[in-house]
């Protein structure tokens, strides 16, 4: 009897924590649990339950807002990572993406996604100029790309003059001997 007695008080005994009340059994398990989760993330390099996502809280929207502000702090990688969460439902998206590349001297990745855009959106202006643009700076598929310049000038009257630009400067650069 003493020896239930014993165990009787300690299941029945509160004791407060900063958590609340707790039996001691309670505090005893909870102590063990913290203390087996340091002990897995100290000495066995095992890691602690992670709390996974299943719904992105973001809209595509915001995705690509927040990848024009990685962006414009030059970190190009976090940029990327938020364009490529919003080109799942945003082709738009994949003009941002050719625009990350094309600054990080990735010509041959910001040709893709700028055709991929170009593919899902036909009427992206900005995608045909941006890939006429990408040529104009290699030098190189001058023809597509005037006719790439424009095909944007006629889609988006309101920046014609910015194609316009993106134009003269081919025109130029194939009148230019080599």
């Amino acid at each position: 009897m003493g020896k239930d007695k014993i165990l009787d008080t300690l299941h029945k005994e509160e004791v407060s924590d900063h958590m609340g009340k707790r039996t001691i059994t309670e505090a005893y398990h909870i102590g063990a649990c913290v203390l087996y989760a340091l002990f897995c993330l100290l000495v066995t390099g095992c890691a602690l339950p992670r709390i996974v996502v299943l719904d992105d809280p973001l809209s595509p929207e915001e995705h690509i807002n927040l990848g024009v502000a990685y962006e414009k702090k030059g970190e190009f990688d976090n940029a990327i990572k938020e364009y490529e969460m919003a080109s799942k439902k945003l082709p738009l998206a994949y003009l941002y993406l050719g625009n990350v590349y094309f600054q990080k001297n990735e010509f041959g990745v910001a040709e893709g996604y700028y055709r991929k855009a170009i593919k899902k959106d036909p009427q992206n202006a900005d995608a045909y100029n941006n890939l006429a643009w990408l040529y104009y700076t290699k030098k190189e598929r001058l023809d597509e790309a005037e006719t790439l310049a424009i095909r944007a000038a006629g889609l988006n009257p309101a920046k014609q003059g910015i194609y316009e630009d993106t134009l003269e400067k081919i025109r130029a650069l194939k009148a230019s001997p080599p």
